[in-house]
C-alpha cells in the first residue's frame, strides 16, 4: 500500500514573477533541513479534448461531438508508477487507473486528442520517514516555468487522517525554513476531495493523481493572478 503523500504549490506574492531562483532556495532548504539528494523524478499531465465528428479536436461549442464523450480528460503518468495510467474526468468525479498502453489505445480509437502536456520535474531528497520532491513545472519540450511544487510523502503512515498531523508538523518546520530564506511567497497546501472521488482513508495511487490534478489548477490560478 502506497504512504501518504501530501501535495504543496507555490503561491508567489502578488505581482512577483515566478523564476527559477525561487526553486534552487527550495531545494536548499531541503538540503539545509538535513535531506540528502536521491536523483531525479518527473510526473505528466496530459489535456485531452475529444475528437469531432471530422476528426479534429474539439476546441469549440458549436462543434459537433457525441453527448457521452466528457469534453475534458486528465491523463497522468506518475514518475513512481512508470507501468500504469490515470485517467481522471473531473465533472464527473472519475479517476481510473489503466496500463501504460491507454493513452496509445485512445489514439487507435479516435477518440480523444491530446492537446497539451505539462512535466513536473526535480529532485527527491531522503529526510528521515520523508521523501521530499520538490520541482518545476513545464509544458513540453519547453523551459517556460508555470510553477513551482512540492511533494512530500511520510512512509510509515498510509492513513491520510493518521498522518494529518504529522504532516501539518512537517508544513510548520518547513515554512519557518523557508521564511529565512525571504521569498516573495509561499507554498499551500490545498486539500483535494478524496471523497467525492470514492477514495477511502487509505492513501492509493489515485490519490495522489487527484493531488496532482489539483496542484495543477492551483499553479494556473496562481499564475493568471
Amino acid at each position: 500500500m502506497p504512504a501518504a503523500k501530501c501535495l504543496m504549490h507555490w503561491h508567489p506574492n502578488p505581482g512577483v514573477t515566478l523564476n527559477s531562483q525561487i526553486l534552487a532556495e527550495a531545494c536548499g532548504c531541503a538540503e539545509s533541513l538535513g535531506g540528502t539528494k536521491d536523483g531525479r523524478w518527473k510526473t505528466s499531465i496530459i489535456f485531452y479534448r475529444p475528437m469531432t465528428r471530422d476528426g479534429t479536436a474539439a476546441g469549440g461549442a458549436q462543434q459537433q461531438q457525441p453527448n457521452d464523450v466528457a469534453r475534458e480528460l486528465l491523463g497522468v503518468a506518475l514518475h513512481e508508477r512508470p507501468g500504469l495510467y490515470f485517467s481522471i474526468l473531473r465533472p464527473q468525479r472519475l479517476v481510473l487507473q489503466a496500463d501504460a498502453a491507454f493513452p496509445l489505445v485512445m489514439e487507435k480509437l479516435q477518440s480523444y486528442k491530446a492537446r497539451v502536456t505539462l512535466n513536473f520535474e526535480g529532485f527527491q531528497y531522503q529526510l528521515g520517514d520523508f521523501c521530499l520532491r520538490i520541482g518545476k513545472c513545464v509544458p513540453n519540450n519547453s523551459e517556460t516555468l508555470r510553477g513551482i511544487m512540492m511533494e512530500v510523502e511520510y512512509y510509515p503512515l498510509s492513513s491520510i487522517e493518521k498522518s494529518r498531523a504529522i504532516m501539518e508538523d512537517f508544513f510548520d518546520i518547513w515554512q519557518e525554513t523557508l521564511a529565512k530564506k525571504s521569498l516573495p511567497g509561499r507554498f499551500i497546501h490545498v486539500e483535494s476531495n478524496f471523497s467525492d472521488y470514492g477514495l477511502s482513508d487509505n492513501y492509493s495511487f489515485q490519490h495522489t493523481a487527484i493531488q496532482y490534478a489539483t496542484c495543477l489548477q492551483q499553479l494556473m490560478a496562481a499564475v493568471r493572478a
